[in-house]
């Protein structure tokens, strides 16, 4: 079975799906099996349920990590939505003490037919939010989402939505795209009052 908790340099990071709705030309899983301290990042049949990837909070040796712990893997978290809100209720009460971030491509409310913003921002600390394109023809073009033209305004709407919360909400983009892009991305990030993050693309 795959890992659902792993490391990557110095912090810890939930694997619990393998589900996504986007095909991104620089995704990261095309290059490999794994990331960090993980044997395999890729669920064998199916994803986890709730009481496996419980199983291996409790076996997990959290105490040699401070900070974040970050819901991203091989798949996008929202992809398990339930599973994901019942783990960070879990892990609010484990371990109070840590700040739990999700690294999300922003589609849930696509993905589960129904607002979801709320209910992410009362379970969870920090929302990151894949950019990743200025536009939506160009996000469709480097992304491929399978919601195809109504990808774009949804993440939008989403961070929108995201920051009407006591939250810390991020966009990101990787630096796979031109330097134009990156600055159109600054300037919607800027509109809409939200931290924009650049990647770099590293194939490891």
């Amino acid at each position: 079975m795959a890992n659902i908790v792993y490391t990557f340099e110095n912090h810890v990071y939930l694997n619990i799906t393998n589900s996504c709705p986007c095909r991104c030309e620089f995704c990261i899983r095309k290059n490999g099996d794994s990331v960090g301290d993980a044997d395999t990042l890729w669920f064998s049949g199916h994803n986890p349920s709730f009481d496996e990837i419980k199983a291996e909070i409790d076996a997990f040796d959290f105490s040699k990590y401070s900070g974040e712990i970050i819901f991203c893997g091989y798949g996008e978290p929202t992809c398990a939505y339930e599973n994901l809100i019942k783990t960070a209720k879990y892990l609010k009460t484990k371990l109070p003490q840590c700040k739990l971030r999700i690294n999300t491509n922003g589609l849930s409310d696509l993905l589960n037919k129904k607002p979801t913003a709320k209910e992410i921002c009362e379970n969870l600390d920090i929302v990151s939010i894949s950019l990743n394109a200025p536009t939506s023809e160009k996000y469709e073009a480097l992304c491929h989402p399978t919601f195809k033209e109504k990808a774009f305004p949804a993440i939008l709407k989403f961070a929108e939505e995201c920051k009407k919360y006591d939250v810390t909400v991020k966009f990101s983009l990787v630096d796979v795209i031109s330097k134009e892009d990156i600055a159109d991305c600054q300037k919607l990030a800027d509109k809409m009052g939200i931290p924009l993050r650049v990647r770099e693309y590293t194939a490891d």
